[in-house]
């Protein structure tokens, strides 16, 4: 199992992070997490990493994939996935940046153990079968910290997959982060976490 994730897919959140505006027409942006970064919605809990004391939270949707391919065209790409949720990519931000400074990369900052959050999957006809409309939220201590929506997306989820899959063979059980809109932030020791996708809540996260 990999975890492909999209960064730059909202353009309000370039905006917070003074990044360049991207457009339909740019390639999406990926990098990658190891299995090793997964926090499943069965573990209540994050523990910050003594590595980092920056560690800042970006709500996304989640697809998980569930049937093999590779160069999947964009039309044909939502028969790849049926179910989603909302998760959270764990960012170490100071170390991001001081390694961006250095034009290095900076997976360490991003792929992490645990760094990678989901919540509970669900259908993803739950809410119709177009997945192009979806509000999903993140609360920490009861405080709406963070509001999307995927008509916000700059790279739709099929794009995205039709994208991947040119140079990933995308396998059953492989994730895929699709960005997160503005109002990221950092986390404490603490702070309660829950995550919303269309009203239903799919995570519920401490941190400590």
């Amino acid at each position: 199992m990999k975890i492909i994730c999209v960064g730059l897919n909202y353009q309000s959140h370039n905006k917070e992070m003074n990044r360049a505006l991207s457009s339909e027409d740019d390639d999406p942006v990926l990098f990658m997490k190891p299995d090793t970064a997964l926090l499943s919605n069965n573990k209540k809990q994050f523990y910050i990493p003594d590595f980092s004391s920056e560690i800042h939270y970006e709500a996304e949707l989640v697809v998980r994939i569930d049937k093999m391919g590779k160069n999947i065209a964009e039309r044909f790409a939502h028969r790849y996935y049926n179910e989603i949720t909302v998760g959270v990519d764990f960012t170490a931000r100071d170390i991001q940046a001081g390694l961006k400074q250095k034009s290095l990369p900076w997976e360490i900052s991003k792929a992490f153990d645990n760094s990678a959050v989901v919540g509970a999957f669900v259908p993803k006809d739950k809410y119709g079968k177009d997945i192009s409309d979806l509000n999903f939220q993140l609360k920490i201590d009861d405080i709406l910290v963070q509001s999307g929506n995927t008509t916000d997306m700059i790279h739709s989820v099929d794009k995205i997959i039709a994208y991947a899959s040119r140079f990933f063979t995308l396998k059953t059980g492989d994730l895929i982060f699709t960005g997160t809109p503005a109002g990221v932030g950092r986390v404490s020791i603490g702070n309660h976490l829950i995550g919303i996708l269309e009203g239903d809540e799919l995570f519920d996260l401490h941190i400590c």
